[in-house]
């Protein structure tokens, strides 16, 4: 009956209990807001310190990293003519054969091609381009409120010459006989995985899934097939959309009778693997040959063709070649290709967007085949 009386109550604590709350009293440090926050900031130095070792191994071990990932850009490329033929019958070593002939012979063309436009007009491109560069110099200079900024890009021009007349420089020249040799490995290296890719493409990613069970096996799938597409999309429509540009660029060059017509296109084809960036560079090194040759007016003419290519590409044929859902925020892109650039040079630039588009196309797919992942869902007002 004590407890419905008015009196005091003892409560007696068991030494055993009291020891077990001394020695869990510490962990609730960690169950607090800032506890949480420690928790979550050690998990991203974790995560930090991880990402940072698989970027030192891929920097350390580029020789093999980077013939990889273009093969199998590559084969991503080319997985609808593999999948063409295998349905009709083709066995797949010929189908494999008859592909990978089909890509040397198109980079071998295209090799040819670039050094037969740029070989004998090489000089005069760049003589063309650096008296360009000394007019836009010399215009500035007369301006009262340009002084201090000509005379500093005067010593950044110079440093720039002592650096290619020193000694160091020629050092450097001659350590592209090892350059070489390491292409050339690549190349071969390239060219091996690739086949294998085209060949056993399908089985090897099977033997990469076989870990997954149920969802985690469908998730691996869509991440496969959207990776591909997205990969082999890119390819196909940046080469595309290259070409167009190119041949667009050089009837403008042709019309406004600009010499080195046909260097300019193949430089506009090459470029325009590095969006943004690219077709820029482009753009003022055929202004600046332009200007030296034709005069302002015709130098003015032709960034007026190039913006206009560059729009067509940009609202027409980006949207209709590759769709809308693998075009990338143009910060997005800078980002990517700042971190490639950093990492991995010129071809770092190159590959460090359709590894972004792929990226993006497997968030798009994670929760679902149309379903993005939780945190890239679009939010409506009221969910917001």
């Amino acid at each position: 009956m004590g407890l419905f009386r008015n009196e005091p109550q003892t409560i007696r604590f068991d030494s055993r209990d009291v020891e077990l709350r001394a020695t869990r009293a510490p962990w609730s440090l960690w169950a607090d807001g800032f506890g949480k926050l420690g928790i979550r900031a050690i998990q991203i130095i974790v995560v930090v310190a991880v990402a940072a070792g698989i970027v030192l191994v891929i920097g350390q071990l580029t020789l093999v990293t980077i013939p990889l990932v273009i093969a199998l850009i590559l084969a991503c490329a080319f997985n609808p003519v593999m999948r063409w033929m295998r349905q009709r019958g083709i066995p797949s070593v010929l189908a494999t054969l008859l592909t990978l002939l089909t890509i040397v012979v198109l980079l071998t063309g295209i090799g040819w091609l670039i050094v037969w436009a740029v070989r004998d007009q090489w000089d005069e491109l760049y003589a063309q381009a650096e008296e360009g560069i000394q007019s836009v110099i010399a215009w500035a200079q007369a301006l009262p409120f340009f002084d201090s900024a000509a005379t500093e890009f005067d010593g950044w021009v110079e440093s720039v010459t002592d650096f290619l007349t020193s000694a160091q420089f020629g050092s450097g020249a001659l350590a592209g006989v090892g350059a070489v040799a390491n292409f050339v490995t690549g190349l071969v290296l390239l060219v091996t995985i690739l086949f294998f890719f085209l060949k056993d493409g399908p089985q090897m990613w099977e033997f990469l899934l076989r870990p997954f069970r149920g969802e985690s096996y469908l998730r691996a799938r869509r991440i496969g097939d959207k990776t591909v597409g997205v990969l082999g999309s890119y390819v196909r429509g940046t080469a595309t959309v290259a070409a167009v540009d190119a041949i667009g660029i050089l009837i403008g060059l042709l019309i406004l009778q600009v010499p080195l017509a046909i260097p300019l296109a193949v430089l506009v084809f090459l470029l325009a693997f590095i969006p943004i960036v690219g077709a820029t560079v482009a753009g003022i090194l055929a202004a600046l040959v332009a200007l030296v040759a034709n005069g302002w007016v015709n130098a003015l003419f032709v960034l007026g063709v190039v913006v206009l290519v560059n729009q067509l590409e940009g609202n027409f044929l980006q949207p209709v070649l590759m769709g809308r859902s693998m075009k990338l925020h143009a910060f997005v892109i800078l980002v990517a290709l700042t971190v490639g650039t950093v990492l991995g040079g010129i071809v770092g630039a190159v590959l460090a967007v359709p590894i972004a588009a792929a990226v993006w196309g497997v968030i798009q797919v994670w929760d679902g085949p149309d379903l993005p992942a939780r945190w890239a869902r679009p939010k409506h007002p009221i969910e917001a």
